[in-house]
């Protein structure tokens, strides 16, 4: 059974930093590109930051370049995204997401809330 699960959420002030992780399991980890997604509440989801199955080459939404970074391990099957200067736009539940080259949304996690707030 494919399993992603986030985990490091919850409630930063402005200008803070906030490290999330998820664990794969169930499936070959270290042969599939990686992607962050968040969704604001009342919003749809937006695409945040993907990585290649090597870790070599990141990408980023224009909201997150300069702040955020995205990493993986292979060898513990886990996505890292490093959060900071956070904003409270940045407000939102967090996934990751992952797939094969081309089916890039292929498994979901259940996501981690991010409540940026003073």
């Amino acid at each position: 059974e494919v399993q992603l699960v986030e985990s490091g959420g919850g409630m930063v002030q402005p200008g803070g930093s906030l490290r999330l992780s998820c664990a794969a399991s169930g499936f070959t980890f270290s042969t599939n590109d990686m992607n962050w997604v968040r969704q604001a509440p009342g919003k749809g989801p937006e695409w945040v930051a993907a990585v290649s199955s090597g870790g070599g080459r990141p990408y980023y939404a224009d909201s997150a370049k300069g702040r955020f970074t995205i990493s993986r391990d292979n060898a513990k099957n886990t996505l890292y995204l490093q959060m900071n200067s956070r904003k409270p736009e940045d407000t939102a539940l967090y996934y990751c997401a992952g797939g094969p080259v081309g089916s890039w949304f292929t498994y979901w996690g259940q996501g981690t809330q991010v409540t940026v707030s003073s």
